[in-house]
């Protein structure tokens, strides 16, 4: 791996590539950490370090790298991003126009991510219009109403533009890598975020429980990185064979090739729109501190805290409902099967048209529960570890942050790796 490595930096163009994502990484951490005119630092980071370990804002904290709780430039991340795109996702299913943009190649899918550019602005101005509100009235931050030096209207609207233009600039960040880097770069950029809170959270556990305890953690962490690769890499290959035909007087077709349905189809966005969805008890708890209305008592003590069986059951059970449910809206089995068809092609042993995507379907719904199954689980080792080892629920081996990392990473070192093969270099996966 090593050799890998070498090889890939004595390579003019691919050393150039790399140390400019380096170079971009750079600077988005620094925009990062640089705060939003108007932020009372000291205060804030007072603040960020009595509520850090909730809950609450543990997902908001991953997403940001820490910016967003410290006000930066840059708070508002890649979020208002992967929401825009999640979005458009599901847009192409139900609007015509925007499926029909999909089937046009290259040129449609420009359109819609300038469609997705626009929505990201517009979801960009109305989080940071949220934020800086609660910023203004003392409630982004518990017992914290001081973030501000003035609390005015100019304040709040130059903090606005200011949290809108960092989102623009992360766009293009991401998509200077994408063009003139390595792999995609919003991709690379979510990566970032997670691992600058990855050692953090690592210290936190040596810190608290010591060192057996965190030798436990690390070697416990390995096994599952090396289950989380496995399952990852993990894929049905559905052979297809192409009937040859004649066109003028040249003969097409006679190939055999395949469809990878991967266990994992639908990544790591069940776990984002599962942990999203249980915030909004834990934020309906937290905007009525005080109240006695028995629906809300009973959500405070049981959906809550990470460590609650009723927490993580319903966690579970929203996981595995949301990746079937994004499988199904992203994987078009009658699409596929008319392709199919449209060129030759056909499965040995089934009929071309419909029996072609029911076979599809079954096989999906098959592969798909072993998908869903580890999805849930991966996302409930840190909540298991807040009971074992009463960890926090940023424990680093789990959940979001471990798919994402894996996922990234494992992405970028193919893309490495096809590029030192085309210039006859041994690369990293042997």
């Amino acid at each position: 791996m090593l050799g890998a490595f070498a090889n890939a930096f004595r390579t003019p163009d691919l050393r150039k590539k790399l140390l400019f994502v380096l170079l971009i990484v750079a600077v988005f951490r620094l925009g990062s950490q640089i705060p939003a005119p108007g932020v009372n630092t000291t205060a804030v980071q007072a603040c960020f370090d009595a509520v850090k370990d909730d809950g609450i804002y543990s997902l908001i904290n991953l997403f940001s790298g820490g910016a967003l709780l410290q006000l930066t430039i840059f708070a508002l991340g890649i979020m208002p991003y992967i929401t825009a795109s999640i979005i458009l996702q599901l847009l192409v299913v139900v609007i015509p126009r925007l499926e029909t943009l999909k089937k046009e190649g290259q040129s449609g899918q420009a359109k819609i991510t300038q469609y997705t550019r626009y929505v990201t602005l517009a979801l960009a101005i109305l989080q940071a219009t949220g934020i800086v509100a609660l910023a203004r009235s003392g409630n982004l931050l518990q017992n914290c109403d001081n973030v501000l030096y003035k609390n005015d209207f100019r304040t709040a609207a130059i903090m606005v533009v200011t949290m809108t233009a960092g989102t623009a600039v992360i766009m293009w960040l991401g998509e200077l890598v994408t063009d003139r880097g390595i792999g995609n770069g919003m991709s690379i950029l979510i990566f970032t975020q997670v691992v600058a809170t990855f050692p953090v959270a690592l210290w936190n556990v040596q810190k608290d429980q010591g060192p057996w305890v965190f030798s436990g953690v690390i070697i416990v962490g390995m096994v599952v990185v090396a289950g989380v690769i496995f399952i990852e890499q993990a894929q049905r290959r559905i052979p297809v064979q192409y009937a040859r035909r004649m066109v003028g007087r040249k003969m097409f077709g006679g190939s055999s090739t395949y469809i990878p349905l991967k266990v994992n189809q639908a990544g790591v966005i069940p776990v984002i729109f599962a942990s999203s969805l249980l915030y909004l008890p834990a934020m309906a708890v937290q905007f009525n501190t005080g109240s006695t209305n028995p629906v809300l008592t009973w959500i405070s003590a049981h959906l809550v805290k990470g460590d609650h069986p009723y927490y993580m059951a319903l966690y579970f059970l929203l996981i595995i409902f949301f990746t079937y449910f994004y499988v199904a809206i992203t994987f078009n089995p009658q699409e596929v099967a008319d392709n199919m068809k449209q060129y030759g092609g056909f499965i040995p042993g089934i009929r071309a048209g419909k029996p072609t995507e029911e076979y599809l379907n079954y096989v999906l719904s098959r592969i798909t529960l072993p998908g869903a199954l580890y999805l849930g689980l991966i996302a409930l080792i840190p909540l298991i570890a807040l009971v074992l080892v009463n960890a926090n629920q940023n424990f680093p081996f789990g959940g979001t942050s471990l798919l994402i990392m894996v996922g990234v990473a494992l992405d970028t070192v193919k893309q490495i790796e096809s590029q030192l093969q085309q210039r006859n270099y041994e690369g990293f996966l042997r």
